[in-house]
């Protein structure tokens, strides 16, 4: 008997539920349809619409937070990886390992320690502060739904007065069901009314408390993470200082395989060398690239349009030079001999002195004054390299072929 008697009371709460859903369709399509007005309150659809902005925002801010741990969390095991490589490599026998490995521990440990707090003071924070939202968005729902069922009571109430033939009983119930479900509406818009206001100026401060948590914790992760490099740049200094003569030398400017040579065929890659230290490294402004000059000969300077595969080359800028008429030179303050190699361009003197590599190169001496021509194929020039002749080889064999030769631009300077 207990058991159908808990049927019944099962069922006849699953009909009460249907009824309402009922009703509550009806009233609505009522009001949709102006048969029926609707109580409204734009107070309260104000604090709605900054409910949902402020769900918005703290989702959004919580799925970055999570992204930016997800980062912190892959350059914590890139940075052990790098480590876990340094000591491999770092030999038994050189001074400073038993420190470098100590600094990798406490550098494993620096990135554990910071990916922990950040859950600890912002993500936890961050999932706390959303998880409010979900219960407050559900008594809105209700209390809309109540809202609806209000004033369907009261559209009740209000028929059954202004009907010709008033039935008193009817109309007692009707107002007792209006004032019960005024009364359920009341209650929740009340709490509501009160809430989201409250909720809404909250977010200032949570915004505040996050985002200073999130940059005091990074910045004293930075303050330690660089005593930490610090103090293996230190170890560094000892094992170089050790094995000074054993020094990398970083060269930059790499040279293409298929650099100029005077057979014409390729050679090895290498790399254009850097200047010694603390010295100034001039980089010529003009580069003019051409093919040879013709037999009948051409005016200095001029230029035929780029190929393709120069695209990749600095970019060509042509300058042009006085004209001549047998040898001499024309519109200057007087005439003199042009005697300077066939498609010459500019004069540069070397800052420093160079040891040649191979055999295509020129072997350069701090002040030596170079005649820059161009490439007979502008295709084989390297970035940071140019071709020329050394001015004193000129003035005495005056052959190209013999004198001319590749050097680093970054070595000279221009001279007038």
């Amino acid at each position: 008997m207990a058991e159908m008697g808990s049927k019944g009371v099962t069922a006849g709460k699953i009909a009460s539920n249907v009824q309402k859903k009922l009703t509550r369709a009806q009233e609505k399509v009522l009001q949709k349809l102006g048969k029926a007005d609707e109580t409204k309150d734009e107070q309260f659809e104000q604090c709605v619409q900054n409910f949902n902005k402020q769900l918005t925002e703290g989702t959004r801010l919580q799925k970055d937070l999570r992204t930016y741990l997800a980062s912190v969390k892959a350059m914590h095991e890139a940075s052990k990886k790098l480590n876990e490589c340094l000591q491999e490599v770092y030999e038994p026998d050189w001074p400073g390992r038993d420190e470098a490995n100590k600094i990798a521990e406490n550098n494993d440990l620096l990135w554990m320690d910071y990916h922990q707090k950040l859950v600890d003071q912002a993500l936890l924070t961050m999932d706390t502060y959303l998880g409010q939202f979900p219960d407050i968005k559900s008594r809105i729902a209700k209390r809309g739904r109540k809202l609806v069922d209000y004033d369907s009571a009261r559209h009740h109430y209000e028929s059954l007065q202004t009907a010709k033939k008033k039935d008193e009983a009817k109309i007692a119930k009707a107002e007792e069901e209006l004032i019960k479900a005024q009364k359920v509406f009341e209650e929740m818009n009340v709490d509501l009314q009160e809430e989201l206001p409250s909720l809404w100026n909250s977010r200032v401060g949570f915004y505040v408390n996050t985002f200073q948590s999130i940059a005091g914790l990074e910045e004293n992760f930075h303050k330690e993470m660089s005593k930490l490099n610090q103090n293996l740049n230190d170890v560094l200094v000892g094992l170089e200082k050790q094995h000074g003569s054993n020094t990398f030398t970083v060269k930059a400017q790499p040279r293409k395989k298929n650099r100029y040579r005077h057979d014409n065929a390729p050679a090895k890659g290498n790399k254009s060398p850097s200047p010694p230290d603390g010295s100034p490294a001039a980089t010529p402004e003009i580069r003019v690239n051409h093919e040879p000059e013709p037999a009948g000969g051409a005016t200095p300077g001029a230029t035929l349009p780029k190929s393709p595969s120069q695209s990749s080359l600095p970019a060509v800028v042509v300058e042009t030079f006085p004209a001549t008429v047998n040898g001499t030179v024309e519109g200057g303050s007087g005439a003199g001999r042009l005697d300077l190699p066939p498609g010459f361009m500019f004069k540069v003197q070397a800052q420093h002195d160079y040891t040649a590599t191979d055999t295509d190169e020129l072997q350069l001496k701090a002040g030596d004054v170079v005649l820059v021509i161009p490439f007979q194929n502008p295709e084989e020039q390297d970035e940071g390299w140019l071709m020329g002749v050394k001015e004193s080889d000129w003035n005495q064999h005056k052959e190209l072929e013999k004198c001319r030769g590749v050097f680093p631009e970054n070595f000279t300077e221009r001279v007038p």
